[in-house]
């Protein structure tokens, strides 16, 4: 669990802030089989920054596509991807100096099950009152664009340079049905399914053999046996290992590239 200003004292279950801890993130440890995804919860009391990430072609190594899936929301909670409108490098230096980029962002109203794809280039930012699950590529390199008057760092020439001045793409959102089998993500840098009981042959046959993550979102989860409960992400070594009731459903993510 790591302490940020803008956590919360009060999380989502199952979990629990320590007594007087505010809680903005619970990371899970890259394990070494698949050190290229990492994963988290994310919890939100106040404006998080306006940022950009790079792609790998400009930055090789530390490039930084991501996803969220709400897990809560509170009324009026949102989240900023993109543009409204085309928007260009100077235009958007400009106002990440002033503070206006925040209007230029398109805000999306969010409840659980919103999922959103953040493709490398697209300025985000997410907003107050909002859980969320994270899967990313495991890099650390964010260019902050605006903090809210917040002391610290920005990153304008960097962040400009790789930024996209353009709307988020339809086809990086959705909103998840409540039961089913859904496939989130299948792209070049990693997959990201959702599973319901156990796994179509579609789903098998894409993670094949190979290392993957599982993140329980209900009870009746299990790798090798040993039970892995809501709030915590597991290893398995391949998709046979992961027995689900036909009740259950987790997440299951896998780097693209193992193939």
């Amino acid at each position: 669990m790591v302490e940020k200003p803008w956590g919360r004292d009060a999380l989502p279950a199952p979990f629990v802030a320590p007594a007087g801890q505010r809680i903005g993130e619970v990371w899970f440890e890259p394990p070494a089989a698949l050190p290229q995804l990492l994963v988290k919860y994310i919890f939100t009391s106040e404006a998080l920054s306006v940022q950009v990430h790079p792609s790998d072609a400009q930055l090789p190594g530390h490039g930084k596509e991501e996803c969220w899936l709400v897990i809560a929301a509170e009324p009026g909670a949102k989240l900023g991807i993109g543009f409204t409108r085309a928007v260009s490098s100077e235009e958007m230096g400009a106002a990440a100096l002033d503070g206006s980029i925040e209007a230029l962002l398109e805000w999306y109203a969010v409840k659980p099950g919103d999922f959103f794809y953040i493709p490398a280039n697209t300025v985000h930012a997410i907003g107050a009152g909002v859980s969320l699950i994270e899967v990313q590529q495991n890099s650390d390199v964010t260019y902050r664009l605006y903090d809210y008057g917040r002391p610290r760092e920005l990153h304008l020439d960097k962040g400009v340079a790789v930024a996209r001045g353009g709307a988020l793409p339809a086809h990086c959102r959705a909103q998840l049905p409540e039961q089913g089998e859904v496939t989130l993500v299948d792209g070049p840098l990693f997959r990201l399914d959702r599973l319901d009981g156990p796994a179509s042959e579609a789903v098998a046959t894409r993670y094949g053999r190979a290392p993957l993550l599982v993140i329980p979102r209900s009870a009746g989860v299990s790798l090798g046996g040993e039970v892995i409960a809501p709030g915590e992400c597991g290893l398995a070594t391949s998709l046979a290992d992961l027995a689900l009731n036909d009740d259950s459903q987790c997440l299951i993510a896998q780097p693209s590239l193992l193939d």
